[in-house]
């Protein structure tokens, strides 16, 4: 493995300027085919290890199977179900955090030519009358690792509360005869990010209370909804938009969407592919110096050891409980070992920083729909993981519900010339967004699109903040392609006024999640 040296200068406190110098492992030099080395391609029937480590620019990914090795051969997530030859694993890739980082796709299409079924014009083109094999057609792929999602207007049982026009159609989609919002099956086609399929029992649990008590935190269960197979309360955490409540129905609509399955799943295939994800747990596990986050001297709180073992569904409280656990170990000058190096001296300063900034930098949080409507103020005072990234281990918003936090919707969101525009216009007599009014710009109306309420559009579910640095770009849309990018959103979003000390010790921080 090749070694190579990034210089980020950090201005400390004071008038004291030191330079941090970034270890960052590569794989082959610079070469940009070199993710297609730890490519699954459906049916290759591998061996899915116990642990396995993959590697990316801030150290590697870890992966656990808590049940063992696995022989992949036959097994349902790992095979081509349907005519398209793909599988589960084709958008759920070890080496990316069990999602899909737009570097792995640009690997994939060089070494393929475009020809693995990753590429399937169903939803890996920008709509399915593009042509196969020309990078055009594939550019929000290629690009931003975004899938096609086809949604049918309107929602099955639902009169939504607003029209919706298409103002703008870059991909040719939304406007197609068949495809579009006038065909005859309408379709509103938006393009997301797969979301990573580890550590989904923290996903799936109900919220248990504020860590360490166990005191439920909503006495009202009707804002959770239920199970249609068992009846039983269920969490909104798997998809950003909560459709899909459960893995079982999750899978049953990938197999059908994805997979172009034409038939149901079988009992036999929903167990092994739900058993397989309820199994797997990831997160960053060695670090840019090489340190093993899942050892003894790293903060207890990192490495997806303690998401096998650690308990699910708790609110994290920096006074008692941080969210992402203690990180004085490696913030203190007098609990460094002796040997260390400067250089990972200063990398662990600065990643202890970074905790300190997300559990404790307080900034005014305005216009939320969702959040700051809900008695709360508007602008209320929060740190990040105060505010939104509040469930202890993970980082997710442990509340049953979505927000608007500007990632889709305009003025807030960046106007991308490559996703469609869609106006949204309230009826007379329907809730308006609480901050947008009733004429609503956005690239993807999100949780409108299930619920058909024009008081949800623009509404995600926020998720996970673990194996960051294994599957960029971040955001359901894509819009942040680095980690820079996104706390650059952050900072602009709510005007915080991070220094660019406070930025990169940020990174640094959501770096080794």
């Amino acid at each position: 493995m090749g070694k190579s040296y990034s210089i980020v200068g950090l201005l400390l406190t004071g008038v004291v300027v030191l330079a941090v110098v970034l270890y960052l492992p590569t794989t082959s030099g610079s070469d940009s085919r070199a993710p297609y080395a730890y490519w699954w391609a459906a049916d290759s029937g591998k061996t899915l290890a116990g642990t396995s480590d993959y590697p990316n620019s801030d150290g590697s990914f870890r992966l656990i199977n808590d049940a063992g090795e696995l022989d992949t051969t036959g097994h349902p997530f790992f095979s081509s179900l349907g005519p398209n030859g793909r599988a589960c694993v084709t958008c759920h890739q070890p080496a990316n955090g069990m999602s899909l980082s737009a570097d792995t796709v640009r690997a994939v299409w060089e070494a393929t030519r475009g020809e693995d079924p990753l590429f399937a014009t169903v939803d890996g083109a920008n709509c399915p009358h593009l042509p196969r094999g020309e990078e055009a057609s594939h550019s929000l792929l290629l690009e931003r690792g975004l899938i096609r999602i086809a949604v049918p207007w309107p929602p099955k049982g639902v009169t939504p509360d607003f029209t919706i026009e298409v103002v703008r159609d870059p991909t040719g989609c939304n406007t197609h005869p068949v495809y579009g919002l006038n065909g005859e099956n309408p379709h509103i086609s938006v393009y997301r990010r797969p979301r990573p399929v580890i550590n989904l029992r923290h996903l799936t649990a109900l919220p248990n209370g504020v860590a360490p008590h166990d005191k439920f935190l909503y006495n009202d269960k009707s804002l959770l909804p239920k199970d249609p197979e068992t009846g039983k309360f269920v969490s909104l955490q798997l998809m950003s938009d909560g459709s899909g409540l459960t893995l079982r129905n999750q899978a049953r609509d990938a197999a059908r969407r994805h997979l172009e399955l034409t038939r149901d799943l079988t009992e036999d295939e929903l167990v092994a592919i739900v058993d397989l994800e309820e199994r797997l747990y990831g997160a960053q596990g060695i670090d840019v110096f090489g340190n093993d986050l899942d050892a003894a001297g790293a903060p207890p709180g990192l490495g997806p050891r303690v998401l096998v073992t650690g308990p699910a569904g708790y609110l994290g409280n920096n006074a008692i409980n941080r969210v992402f656990g203690d990180f004085s170990m490696w913030g203190s000058p007098d609990a460094h070992p002796e040997g260390l190096g400067e250089e990972e001296r200063l990398w662990r300063e600065s990643v202890a920083r970074g905790a300190r900034v997300f559990f404790e930098r307080r900034f005014l949080i305005q216009d939320v729909a969702g959040l700051t409507d809900k008695g709360l103020g508007n602008p209320f005072h929060r740190s990040c993981a105060s505010g939104c990234h509040n469930t202890t281990l993970m980082g997710m918003d442990l509340a049953p519900g979505f927000m608007d936090l500007g990632l889709n919707n305009l003025p807030w969101a960046n106007n991308r010339p490559d996703l469609p525009l869609f106006r949204i216009v309230c009826d007379k007599d329907a809730a308006p967004h609480s901050y947008l009014g009733r004429e609503i710009y956005s690239h993807d109306p999100g949780r409108a699109l299930v619920t058909g309420k024009c008081a949800h559009v623009g509404f995600t579910m926020t998720q996970q903040m673990r194996a960051l640095s294994a599957r960029a770009p971040y955001f359901a849309n894509g819009s942040a392609a680095t980690l820079r990018e996104l706390v650059d959103f952050y900072d602009r979003r709510f005007n915080i006024g991070y220094t660019d000390q406070e930025k990169q010790d940020l990174i640094n921080f959501l770096s080794v999640l």
